[in-house]
Formats: C-alpha cells, sequence, structure tokens
C-alpha cells in the first residue's frame, strides 16, 4: 500500500489537513521543509506545461539539478504533445537516491488563481492514478509519497478547501467511494461540496 506523506510549510494547511486526515491508514500529516523529508517519490504541484522556475518548484529545481524540469518537459513532448491537462500526472526519475521520482501533478494550467475550482481534488486524483500505474508496471517501487499542498500557494486556494478535496479524491481512489448512484445530479452535488 501506498503511504502519503503530506508535508504542510504553514500551520493553516497543517491543521486543515489534520482534521480532515485524522485516522485515514496510509496518510501521515507533518510539518516541516518537504526537502528534508524522506520518501520514494516528491509531487511537484505544476503548471500544464512542466516548467519549474518559480514557486516550489523553483526549490526543487535547485535541490534536484535543473535537468529534472527537462526530463519533465521531455516526457510532455513525447507523450501529451507537450502539456498536461490538470487531473493527470506523470512519473519521472529524478536520479537521485534520496527521493528517486517526481510526480508532476498540475494544478491549473498556467500560473492562475484556482481558490473557485476542484482543482486539487483532480490534481490528487491525478497523483494517485499515477503512482498507482507506475507501480503496477513497476514492481511497487514507490512506496512513500511527500506531497505538498496543492493550489496553496500561486492558485490561493484555501487550506480547508484544498485539504477537503483531497481527502474526497483519496477516498474515491484508495476507498472506492466513487459515485454511483444519482446520476448527474448527485455529481453536481459532489461538486459544489468540493468547492466549499
Amino acid at each position: 500500500m501506498i503511504k502519503f506523506k503530506l508535508v504542510a510549510f504553514d500551520f493553516d494547511l497543517y491543521y486543515s489537513w489534520k482534521s480532515c486526515f485524522d485516522n485515514i491508514e496510509g496518510v501521515e500529516v507533518v510539518d516541516g521543509d518537504i526537502l528534508q523529508e524522506k520518501g520514494d517519490a516528491i509531487v511537484s504541484p505544476a503548471n500544464s506545461f512542466g516548467y519549474m522556475d518559480g514557486g516550489l518548484d523553483l526549490k526543487y529545481s535547485t535541490h534536484f539539478g535543473w535537468d529534472l524540469e527537462q526530463k519533465v518537459r521531455n516526457k510532455l513532448e513525447s507523450d501529451y504533445f507537450g502539456e498536461i491537462p490538470v487531473g493527470q500526472a506523470i512519473v519521472v526519475p529524478t536520479g537521485l537516491p534520496e527521493v528517486k521520482y517526481l510526480v508532476s501533478a498540475p494544478t491549473m494550467r498556467v500560473p492562475s488563481d484556482i481558490s473557485e475550482t476542484v482543482n486539487a481534488y483532480l490534481a490528487f486524483k491525478g497523483i494517485i492514478q499515477s503512482v498507482l500505474a507506475y507501480n503496477r508496471e513497476n514492481n511497487g517501487v514507490i512506496g512513500t509519497v511527500l506531497c505538498p499542498g496543492l493550489g496553496t500557494g500561486e492558485g490561493k486556494m484555501s487550506a480547508s478547501v484544498c485539504a477537503k478535496q483531497m481527502l474526497r479524491a483519496y477516498k474515491v481512489c484508495l476507498n472506492n467511494e466513487m459515485l454511483r448512484q444519482g446520476g448527474l445530479a448527485s455529481a453536481v452535488n459532489d461538486h459544489i461540496k468540493l468547492l466549499r
């Protein structure tokens, strides 16, 4: 089973995650610097084009080396016509032993305010799906995933909304709580709840 270590950069995000993910198996919430944590993979809450020269991605590029951005860009160009939509993610090797994989998961197409969207839900769903698929093809090499807030920086999404959206994605993907009844009305109601 995959373990997600949610690493908060501020107390608002930390307490929002703690509130939502309390007693959820396979999730640990910590406060601190994500680059000081140990894991097999680290999430880049990216833009759709894979550019890593701003925000948290800039810290990643400085830490892991600028060739990591080129690896992401090469994968996007070869497999996704140069950009990946919000809700999908890719896994690329970092080439470093301390964190072997980067999961590039756009929370926005380009830097913008996503506070009135379900993009954190879509991004976390994409993260989970891509890691599960990568593990199926590579003998389960990713055990622990380090994940920062999704859309809580440049995207201006509140910590509480981000946490609720991520919890919903986790439950859909790993607790089999996908919508099965109620038709479109149920889907619309679920969408509205994700925005609050």
